[in-house]
This record gives C-alpha cells, structure tokens and sequence, in this order.
C-alpha cells in the first residue's frame, strides 16, 4: 500500500514536471513567433501552453498576440484575467497598461484611463503608462466639448425652427383674418356706398314732398316778380 503510494506521488511530479516543461516550450515558440512578427503562429501556440497549464504569462501573451491581430474584444478579456492571474506587481502592471491600450482602441476613453491609473497604482514611474494617460484624458476632453457643441447646435436649431414656426404660424393666421374679413358682407349703413337703392320711409317721403312744393311756390313768386318790371331801353343796332 505504501509503495503504492510513494509511485501515485512520483508519477505525479513526473507529470507536473512534464506539463510545466511543455508549457514552457510552447511558451518560448510562441516568443519566439511574436518577436518575428507571425501573431498567428504566437497565438497558436499561446494556446497550446494555456491548453497544457494556465499561466499568468501565457494569458499575457495571449492577450498580446490577438491584440497585434485587431481582435481588441478578445485582447481586454485575456488583459483582464491577467491582471487577476499575476503573481508579480511587473507582469500585473504591464496586464493593466495594455488593457488601457486595448480599450483605448475600442473607443471606451473612461474605461482605458482607468487601466492607465490602475498601472501607474503599480507603476507610479511608468513613462508610457503616463504618457497614455495623458493622451487618454485629452481625447476624452475634447470628445466632451464636441459633445457640449453638438449639444448647443442642436438648442440653437430646435430653437430657430420653433422661432420659424411661430412666425408662420402668426403669418397665417394674419392671412385667415384677412381673408374672413374680405368675405364678410358689408353693413348696411354703406348699402348707398354700393350703388344700391334705399327705399325711403314714409315721413322722409311727406318731407321730401314738402320741400318741393316750397320750392316751386318760391319760382313761382319770382317769375310773376319779374313780369311786373319795365323792360330797359334797348340799344339801336
């Protein structure tokens, strides 16, 4: 039973060993691919190491072999679970800086400034990490005034069109009340005005009848006046 112990324990370290010799085989084939610039054949065999025994390294690199790819979704996945993994401040802080570098290239400009100050938490004299920071909280500034400028352009739009619509608004209604006042029919006060007849009353009839027999009364008189003068000398031809 004893023996039979002592060669499970053996067998076992025999396997570690073997594991850890593979995966740091994969390890240094994957280096050496990346350092010559095929990411593809790096990646490939970063995850032959992953495969054989989970490092802290071999998630790094990983990382940095899909992120030399453009696959910048994946690249933040294997950053992130490094950062968790690191067994040293180095490695962890190198895991937070590219992380920065990885979201940076998706656009997400908080959440890269965040992985630069994690970094630099590690790495307080990190040039880089400092550097990309500052060109991180410059791109957001800048983002934020073209927000706030969007912003604004949109007010002065939504204004200017509800400025336009009042003033049409008013316009036609201006017009409508024109337009009613012209169809309405006139008084009829100013029916004399038009041309038309207005039928005159009774007691306007006996007055105006009145009138001209006054007048006529008074012709008359003048014209029996006149009969009664002398004629005037009339003057030879």
């Amino acid at each position: 039973m004893r023996k039979s112990f002592f060669v499970g324990t053996i067998l076992f370290l025999l396997s570690v060993n073997l594991s850890d010799a593979q995966t740091k085989g994969y390890l240094r084939e994957g280096n050496t691919a990346y350092k010559q610039g095929n990411y593809t054949q790096a990646e490939e065999n970063y995850r032959k190491a992953e495969a054989t025994q989970k490092t802290d390294k071999g998630t790094y690199n990983l990382g940095n072999a899909v992120y030399q790819q453009n696959r910048m979704d994946e690249a933040v996945k294997h950053y992130e679970e490094a950062t968790k993994q690191a067994s040293d401040k180095a490695l962890q802080a190198n895991a937070y800086h590219n992380l920065g570098n990885a979201l940076l290239q998706k656009g997400d400009l908080k959440g890269s400034i965040e992985a630069y100050k994690n970094a630099l938490r590690l790495e307080p004299n990190d040039y880089d990490t400092k550097y990309n920071l500052s060109q991180a909280l410059r791109q957001l500034q800048e983002q934020q005034q073209q927000q706030q400028q969007q912003q604004n352009n949109n007010q002065d739009q939504q204004q200017q069109q509800n400025e336009e619509k009042e003033e049409q608004e008013s316009q036609d209604q201006q017009q409508n009340q024109e337009q009613q006042q012209e169809s309405e029919p006139q008084n009829e006060d100013n029916s004399e005005q038009n041309g038309e007849p207005r039928n005159l009353t009774r007691e306007e009839a006996d007055q105006l009848l009145r009138i001209m027999e006054q007048e006529e009364q008074k012709v008359q008189e003048k014209m029996k006046k006149a009969a009664a003068k002398p004629a005037k000398n009339l003057k030879d031809w």
